[in-house]
């Protein structure tokens, strides 16, 4: 056990360095430089955390079903266990995201206002009707520039083996404009948990679901389609003691 709190401990040193030091690089670069190479670099602080993760705490990942990923953009609705995945979407996916996530972050000194520079959707979570509003707008918008649109439908983390019910906000933007869904599931709660210090090494499942097209479709029937496929898949996948 000390080991894993030591390698554990040596990871999250180098996790915030290297966020402080991309932030840094994107602040200082960010104006004179496209938003493509502002989203290279954001790929490729994911990926020197996802080889630390590798040689530091012995995790790794496999991936299945990266043949579904289109070529154009698309939303992708993603089960939430850990912190993990926000690292490993950023490397696997097309390096152009923008990501829905909550108001809070953009507060955060150096990393908000570098994450300012990846468009994300900041919303409020509890401005209700009025954060999907803002959600279909925004998300519609970025769609039509060319960056796929990342959200956590179950809005936080949520522990392996608990059920969350999943926001529509996702499904409403797909329905709106009639991009398909890529829905994803992985098992990393048990490795890297919600709210756990220890990363425990063995190797994540990430499973990558077929195109789910949207056009014609509601909401509703959108929305249990990403539930039902993420919660079985997720049921189907290891779970490590």
């Amino acid at each position: 056990m000390m080991l894993l709190l030591l390698r554990s401990l040596i990871y999250q040193v180098f996790f915030i360095g290297s966020t402080l030091v991309f932030s840094l690089a994107i602040l200082l670069i960010g104006w004179m430089v496209s938003d493509t190479l502002i989203a290279r670099l954001a790929r490729s602080w994911a990926r020197v955390n996802l080889a630390a993760l590798r040689l530091i705490c012995r995790l790794d990942y496999r991936v299945q079903g990266l043949e579904h990923l289109p070529r154009d953009t698309a939303i992708v609705l993603c089960k939430h266990q850990s912190a993990w995945e926000i690292i490993a979407l950023r490397a696997m996916l097309p390096f152009e995201q923008s990501w829905v996530l909550k108001q809070e972050l953009m507060r955060i000194p150096v990393f908000g206002w570098a994450l300012k520079r990846l468009h994300p959707i900041a919303i409020d979570r509890a401005a209700g009707r009025r954060a999907a509003a803002q959600l279909i707008r925004e998300g519609e918008r970025l769609l039509n520039a060319g960056r796929w649109i990342v959200i956590f439908p179950e809005g936080t983390r949520v522990a392996p083996g608990v059920r969350q019910p999943y926001a529509i906000g996702g499904a409403m933007l797909a329905e709106r404009s009639g991009r398909p869904v890529v829905p994803i599931a992985h098992n990393a709660g048990y490795f890297w948990g919600r709210r756990r210090f220890v990363k425990s090494p063995g190797t994540i499942d990430v499973v990558i679901g077929p195109l789910l097209e949207t056009q014609g479709r509601k909401a509703a029937e959108i929305n249990t389609a990403v539930e039902e496929w993420i919660e079985s898949t997720l049921d189907a996948l290891p779970k490590p003691d």
